[in-house]
């Protein structure tokens, strides 16, 4: 295999505010691996709270012996290797769980989609998030979201309501709210989660601290919004102590290290009777394409990294009716690919 990599800041096109931080900008790893003639992408989105950075990313890439990594690819081997180099750090294994995805498509000659059972007529339609904001830049931002058929708003401060309220002055889509771990009183958060309810939205993700497993299962019992496990949940062994804390789950796959967990963890989702939201950080279309292979399997999805960001290096997907369109191209199906991508 030959390796080859690129650090690339994805600017945002408006500052990005949830609960706890503001980000103007979100660092990425963009991986290119090259195996019997076909060449695979991966990305590595690293947000700040997961930890990750270019110097941690390109260390644990120089731990990998490629040799051990053989067509056909077994992934759950694979993720097993990983893991054994160094704990954490799973959107750099994200990258590289995504080129292989994508070069084994390619040497099969099938969509990703394809090859996990995904089925395009079940594809949901995105979200399109909105960050906290003040009442001027959230009607600026709605404009951006014109061609979205449902708003994701993040909340978890003081001014919650009032964003809500701002949105439904200019809009009646339905909404999909993510607390972040924001709300602190289960009391508050109950009553909140009615008035949301009256407010059409959705459904709620991590409402509370993501430690606070009793917090969070006290309001999912009362919630008549179903209520997903965000932050409390990153890869498949965290699922276990999920089952009946929380509605549902939010994949992704910078989480989960890539596809193929990320994949098991719906199925395991679906064998607890849980639904599941397929999520995003900030992204390409690389890794979004990614994500929408596995959308269709998923009840929800929020895939909106390409339309939040200024520099998409890829051409954004193909998206019609609030939905991505997976076209019938071998592997994730990313094009816009430029020759002095990796120079």
């Amino acid at each position: 295999m030959k390796i080859s990599c690129r650090q690339f800041e994805l600017e945002l096109k408006h500052p990005f505010s949830i609960s706890k931080f503001t980000r103007t900008s979100t660092p990425l790893m963009l991986l290119k691996i090259e195996h019997e003639g076909v060449t695979g992408y991966g990305e590595a989105s690293m947000v700040p709270y997961m930890g990750e950075s270019y110097e941690s990313a390109a260390a644990f890439l120089s731990l990998v012996d490629w040799d051990k990594i053989q067509y056909p690819f077994d992934f759950k081997e694979m993720i097993s290797y990983l893991d054994s180099l160094a704990p954490g750090q799973p959107a750099i294994k994200a990258a590289i769980d995504i080129a292989l995805n994508d070069i084994n498509g390619k040497l099969l000659n099938k969509p990703c989609y394809e090859i996990y059972g995904a089925d395009p007529a079940n594809m949901p339609v995105t979200s399109y998030t909105i960050g906290i904001d003040t009442p001027e830049v959230i009607r600026e931002k709605l404009k951006d979201a014109e061609a979205f058929k449902v708003i994701k708003v993040k909340l978890g401060r003081d001014n919650d309501q009032e964003i809500i309220e701002t949105i439904r002055s200019m809009t009646n889509v339905p909404l999909y709210v993510d607390a972040n771990q924001g709300w602190a009183d289960k009391i508050k958060a109950i009553d909140l989660i009615y008035w949301l309810h009256n407010q059409g939205v959705v459904l709620i993700e991590q409402p509370m601290d993501k430690n606070n497993l009793d917090g969070n299962a006290w309001l999912t019992e009362r919630s008549p919004i179903p209520l997903l496990a965000d932050e409390a949940v990153q890869r498949l062994a965290d699922m276990d102590d999920l089952k009946g804390a929380y509605h549902g789950i939010n994949v992704k796959l910078m989480k989960s290290c890539g596809m193929y967990e990320g994949h098991q963890m719906i199925l395991k989702a679906r064998s607890f009777g849980m639904k599941v939201l397929i999520g995003c950080m900030s992204e390409t279309s690389c890794a979004t394409l990614a994500a929408a292979a596995l959308a269709p399997l998923c009840n929800w999805a929020d895939l909106d990294g390409p339309w939040l960001t200024k520099n998409n290096p890829f051409t954004d997907p193909a998206f019609e009716n609030g939905k991505y369109i997976l076209k019938d191209l071998p592997g994730l199906g990313l094009t816009g690919i430029t020759s002095d991508l990796f120079l």
